[in-house]
């Protein structure tokens, strides 16, 4: 070979030997022989993706973790009211515990429901106290007005069983009690879907057999220990309420179960009634939170 050809030979050479190191280098894959192998076998276009550095962040979202310590959301049943009186046998609301409030009072109305004006006025009137009493219905007047006693019921105060034809229920047979008290409660549980759990017999005059049948149904016989007397006043009589108010707080003592009834100057009462008797330090007992007991 020529001096020349040896020459032209070795620089051929050199540069084939430089386009192979440059291609090498400037290849950002990662794929080794083995991987494009594997991929043929497999029926797969090799993996060419490169790698990411570790330093650099993922951009997808990171699911929040979930605290076991946060509490759930509350559902929409309310909580039951804690039993924290209980009645003694003068009908006055007594505390369970020595924690417990003990000068409270306790508002009911008996002979309702007669006129939404009235019903609507005397329950405004609680709401501005935070105040719950018993209104306490007669059959004969539910079968007549619905409307109102499920007025009632729908502004959230409490039903309670005044039997059906105000009666005095001490001179009545039992068949005739069951019949005045049972018809009560099956009218409110109509109309309202709620059965009442306190009764009052009509007069105070249950006897044996009113407290026997009110027992049998789940009721909590009751009569009273404050009256207000606003049932022996007339519309023509003057200072009606200031005699009814008076009338109230002159037996006032803790726990009284206060008698009112659904009357026009009792409405026109109530709200200086009740400013009096939170003056004299006193609150007003929520009747869901007695129990049905007597003791």
């Amino acid at each position: 070979m020529s001096k020349q050809a040896t020459v032209l030979f070795l620089i051929c050479s050199f540069l084939l030997s430089s386009c192979g190191n440059s291609t090498s280098g400037s290849s950002n894959s990662n794929v080794t022989p083995n991987q494009i192998q594997q991929s043929k076998e497999e029926g797969k276009a090799p993996n060419t993706e490169v790698s990411k550095p570790n330093n650099i962040p993922s951009t997808e979202p990171i699911p929040a973790e979930t605290d076991p310590t946060t509490p759930k959301a509350e559902t929409d049943e309310a909580a039951p009211i804690e039993m924290k009186y209980h009645m003694n046998k003068n009908y006055d609301i007594i505390p369970n515990d020595e924690e417990t409030p003990k000068k409270v009072v306790l508002l009911t109305f008996d002979d309702g429901p007669k006129e939404a004006s009235m019903i609507n006025s005397m329950i405004d009137t609680l709401d501005k106290h935070h105040a719950k009493a018993i209104f306490f219905v007669n059959g004969y007047r539910v079968k007549e007005n619905p409307d109102l006693l499920k007025l009632i019921h729908d502004r959230e105060q409490i039903i309670g069983n005044h039997s059906w034809d105000h009666i005095v229920l001490k001179n009545e047979s039992e068949t005739e009690v069951k019949k005045q008290i049972e018809d009560v409660q099956k009218a409110v549980k109509d109309i309202t879907g709620t059965t009442p759990v306190f009764f009052r017999p009509p007069h105070g005059g249950g006897g044996d057999v009113g407290k026997k049948v009110a027992k049998d149904n789940g009721l909590l016989y009751m009569t009273w220990s404050n009256g207000s007397l606003d049932w022996e006043m007339k519309a023509s009589d003057a200072n009606k309420t200031t005699a009814l108010i008076k009338n109230i707080t002159d037996q006032l003592h803790s726990g009284s179960n206060i008698l009112m009834h659904e009357l026009p100057w009792t409405v026109e009462a109530l709200e200086a009634l009740l400013v009096e008797l939170e003056g004299r330090g006193y609150s007003f007992v929520d009747p869901r939170s007695i129990e049905l007991e007597m003791r």
